[in-house]
């Protein structure tokens, strides 16, 4: 074993090099059972017609996302899905560029140079939002896109116009916006397309936002002031006013009025796809009996992740390291790509971590330098780690700004995942059958924790209410849970190895999800 301390930009790469990554391959262990992994998953399948001489229908289907990478990687590998499962349907994904996103237009490059039944369409530039029109980035971003109406009408229109190449013949059945394009809507209506809500978050928390107007019109004071738990139907359990995300924690800002906005439009559209399953989430698709139909297709997954962007010999030489760990020996600490820590935090985590004595790889990551902005890799750690941390793990560890989450966790060595609980990351730990910890941070992250632990039983508690601004997770309580973790938690962890097997399972012919998906695309086919 050897000491390694590395920090890796996914934007590193010059803009004039083109990383082709389906042709990458490696030779050590990981990648030869990851190939049989993923050669299984629906992404990389594609149905076959016997008869070559028959001409299909095609049908365009077009999607519209925040633009934010948690959001638009579910909806390109939902397109992907989409179009592998029925040839009849090609795909056409709008892009609206926030210069603050640089993660995005790296993963779009990157994207495009495999996609066989997808293109990606820049919208053209907007003026931003003023400083005087929004107070939270929940505001601002739902201007921005608000402010891109027209562009996208013209687009569409376009799309509904044009048959002069091959990609553009077929009619258009459908526009998908997700949980934050809700003013998109109205450019589907006036065209006459049928609109669907692309829901990349749990089917609890679907069930949670169509709640939120019946919960506004009840609870007339902040949900935080009252030590009431709340009754929503898609938990089993009540569910403390706590765990609720922060926008609807203060009624007074700017981000609750737009996620009570957002969250009344949802049933304006023609069907919700959720990127969840039946075997997951039981009672909460279960309340979801409703109109318009909730369509439960997940688990939609990039298996990849950002492995593509980085440097192949820095990706090589993290594999190879794992390749030299025992068997479910190293935890993983990822905070997802807006997740970061106060530097108080960080040292509490470096002493748990130290003191718990596991090995670990560890994606540790600069907060971000305005509202606006998301976290950066670090230019050093001097400043945030403990001194001679780096030297007495070395032996132990890893520690890198941003990570190939996805193919790290697919390595057998990875036996548990200390985690944001962001969906996709739930997913992807799911999928692999790595049990987490759970440390919310932002968004809905904190009510994805409490269905784990509290309606699932699928993860190991280290805070359900975490967020910016808490108290800190002391080093003892970080040494505790990693050790609870990765040498107790039996019961989850054959929960999870339980839901690894169901996970693959619905996506297979007969599967719930695959049956779906099936449904959905008979919905789109238009009825002549």
């Amino acid at each position: 074993m050897h000491c390694m301390l590395q920090f890796q930009s996914i934007c590193a790469h010059p803009p004039n090099i083109i990383i082709i990554y389906f042709n990458v391959q490696f030779d050590h262990k990981i990648h030869k059972q990851e190939d049989n992994i993923t050669a299984n998953h629906p992404r990389n399948q594609t149905q076959t017609y016997s008869n070559k001489n028959f001409t299909m229908t095609k049908f365009h289907v077009v999607f519209i996302s925040t633009p934010g990478i948690g959001n638009l990687v579910p909806l390109v590998e939902f397109a992907q899905l989409l179009g592998n499962h029925d040839r009849r349907f090609h795909a056409t994904i709008l892009i609206i560029n926030m210069s603050q996103r640089p993660i995005v237009n790296t993963y779009i490059q990157s994207r495009a140079a495999t996609c066989t039944n997808i293109r990606f369409l820049h919208l053209p530039a907007v003026d931003s939002p003023s400083p005087d029109q929004y107070r939270s980035s929940m505001g601002y971003i739902s201007l921005l896109i608000q402010n891109h109406k027209t562009h996208v009408k013209n687009a569409l229109t376009n799309l509904v116009s044009s048959e002069s190449d091959e990609f553009n013949s077929g009619r258009v059945v459908g526009l998908f916006v997700d949980m934050f394009c809700t003013s998109m809507i109205d450019v589907a209506n006036e065209l006459d397309i049928p609109c669907y809500l692309f829901f990349a978050s749990p089917a609890t928390f679907l069930s949670f936002m169509l709640h939120l107007p019946t919960l506004d019109a009840q609870i007339p004071t902040e949900f935080g002031d009252s030590d009431t738990e709340l009754s929503i139907p898609g938990f089993a359990n009540s569910v403390p006013p706590l765990v609720l995300p922060t926008a609807v924690l203060n009624k007074k800002g700017d981000a609750y009025s737009w996620y009570l906005s957002h969250a009344r439009r949802y049933t304006e559209t023609k069907g919700i796809v959720v990127n969840s399953f039946e075997e997951l989430e039981p009672h909460a698709l279960s309340s979801l009996a409703m109109s318009p139909r909730v369509y439960p297709i997940g688990p939609v997954l990039d298996l990849n992740g950002p492995a593509q962007w980085h440097d192949p010999t820095w990706y090589e030489s993290v594999m190879r390291w794992l390749d030299d760990q025992p068997t479910s020996s190293v935890v993983l600490l990822c905070f997802g790509s807006m997740g970061s820590l106060s530097g108080p935090q960080v040292r509490e985590i470096a002493f748990g971590l130290e003191r718990a004595g596991f090995r670990f790889i560890w994606a540790l990551r600069d907060p971000p330098k305005s509202q606006l902005d998301l976290p950066s890799d670090p230019a050093s750690v001097d400043d945030v780690l403990p001194n001679g941390f780096l030297e007495r793990t070395c032996k132990l560890g890893l520690v890198f700004g941003l990570v190939p989450q996805a193919k790290i966790l697919a390595h057998p060595a990875i036996g548990g995942f200390v985690s944001h609980c962001g969906w996709n990351s739930i997913l992807e730990s799911l999928w692999y059958g790595v049990p987490i910890a759970t440390w919310p941070i932002y968004a809905e992250q904190q009510m994805n924790a409490f269905e784990m632990v509290k309606e699932l039983g699928l993860a190991i508690e280290i805070r359900l209410d975490y967020r910016e601004g808490s108290d800190l997770v002391l080093a003892e309580e970080v040494e505790r849970s990693i050790k609870h973790l990765m040498n107790g938690g039996d019961v989850v962890r054959a929960r999870v190895k339980e839901m690894r097997e169901k996970s693959r399972m619905v996506l297979l012919e007969n599967g719930s999800s695959y049956q779906a998906l099936g449904a959905l695309n008979e919905k789109l086919v238009p009825k002549i």
